[in-house]
């Protein structure tokens, strides 16, 4: 089997690898750049019978729509809704792959390649590794995973029953450098949020990723102690409504505590995608909604589960009192300029302004260190790849039967 990882040995981000055999050619991942340093990849060069996608981050399956539209995009049922969801509140059209669904745990195949998904915690939900067996041999793919999210009992199951007799294991390698010490778990970012919100005199604000469902779960919790309200955004809202592919429980916007801010843009969208898509949502948000003169009332009676591009709310209503604007992602977003992610450049403008208490409280999607020893050896394989990460140099002092493949380098595997 010859392998080729065409972007991701030295980078977090962007990945794609190849697996071919004489009949077959499958590609891990199709991600877009997090850098604009990125080496250029173009997927129309790529000679691919099928795309297996790890879950729907804009770095792992960015690119599939420069692909062929008959080549078939494996992806699971609510990944694939994720990114639907996305398109049509940007209004965009929606991708027009060939995408095919799996479920966890089930084998299916592809050419020579017989492929398992197994369901990992990682921050976007319906995330997969890939155990891909082909000519005699078992390949692993991580993806992207963590040990300490509200679904760690999947990483637990993990190490307790691995894969057995894995030839070689694409492992990420995120965290090397990185300290998750602050906030070590879910429950650690949500005993935060309660205490941020317990005393609050105006409105706070939770900036994160409305696809992050175990960080509204974690703002939904704090808010039952002081009875707080979460406000969530049309978008947010529909994406919980979504979450009723794969579990009824995670909150939504029918649950007590919850209230939805409809903006006319986002009703708009609703109404133009009623009989294709939202349906009886329309109406049922409407129910559901709390109006500006509401919020402006008793600000302090709610959080907002915000977006950088939420600033002009801060902004209203850091005039009457002090905010509490507790950001809860990637602090690297805060480097961007408003033209490659909007709204970063207010955000990080009121770190320092005293009408904001500004707070960070965020637990990383992707495995420490010592997870990702434990769980290299729990799979024991007998070579492992670094992918998805900026050090893997650091792999041959942490981990045993390293293999290094570099960038459009090919690999065969004998």
């Amino acid at each position: 089997m010859k392998i080729t990882i065409h972007r991701g040995s030295k980078e977090i981000g962007g990945t794609c690898i190849e697996l071919a055999t004489r009949q077959t050619n499958i590609l891990l991942d199709l991600g877009a750049p997090l850098s604009k340093a990125s080496r250029i990849l173009d997927p129309t060069q790529l000679k691919a019978d099928a795309v297996l996608i790890s879950h729907p981050h804009q770095d792992h399956y960015g690119l599939i729509e420069q692909l062929d539209t008959e080549t078939p995009v494996y992806i699971g049922a609510l990944g694939k809704s994720l990114i639907d969801a996305t398109r049509i509140f940007l209004k965009r059209d929606l991708p027009r792959n060939n995408f095919k669904h799996f479920t966890k745990n089930q084998k299916f195949q592809v050419g020579d390649f017989m492929i398992t998904p197994y369901l990992v915690d990682h921050s976007a939900v319906d995330a997969y590794a890939f155990l891909i067996e082909a000519e005699g041999k078992r390949i692993f793919y991580s993806g992207d995973f963590r040990a300490h999210g509200r679904r760690n009992v999947l990483f637990d199951r993990m190490i307790k029953n691995p894969p057995a007799d894995i030839d070689l294991l694409f492992m990420e390698g995120t965290m090397l450098r990185r300290d998750n010490s602050e906030f070590p778990s879910e429950e650690h970012v949500e005993h935060k949020i309660a205490e941020l919100i317990q005393d609050q005199q105006n409105m706070s604000f939770l900036i994160s990723s409305s696809q992050n469902i175990d960080r509204l779960v974690s703002a939904y919790k704090a808010c039952m102690g002081p009875e707080k309200i979460l406000v969530l955004d049309v978008y947010t809202a529909w994406v919980l409504e979504k979450m009723e592919l794969v579990t009824r429980n995670v909150p939504d916007m029918n649950w007590p505590l919850i209230k939805v801010y409809v903006s006319n843009s986002q009703y708009q969208t609703l109404l133009a995608n009623r009989d294709d898509y939202f349906k009886s949502f329309v109406s049922r948000i409407w129910h559901n909604r709390v109006t500006v003169d509401e919020l402006e009332a008793k600000p302090a009676d709610y959080l907002f589960f915000a977006k950088m591009s939420h600033f002009k709310w801060m902004r209203r209503f850091k005039e009457s009192g002090l905010i509490n604007l507790i950001y809860s992602q990637w602090q690297g977003y805060l480097d961007y300029s408003n033209d490659d992610y909007y709204g970063a450049e207010e955000i990080a403008g009121l770190k320092d302004d005293p009408k904001v208490a500004f707070t960070y409280a965020h637990t990383s999607g992707h495995a420490t260190l010592d997870d990702l020893k434990a769980f290299a050896q729990a799979i024991s394989p007998k070579a492992l790849v670094p992918i998805h990460t900026e050090f893997a140099e650091d792999y041959s002092d942490n981990f045993e039967n390293i293999v290094s493949i570099e960038d459009d380098c090919p690999f065969v595997l004998e």
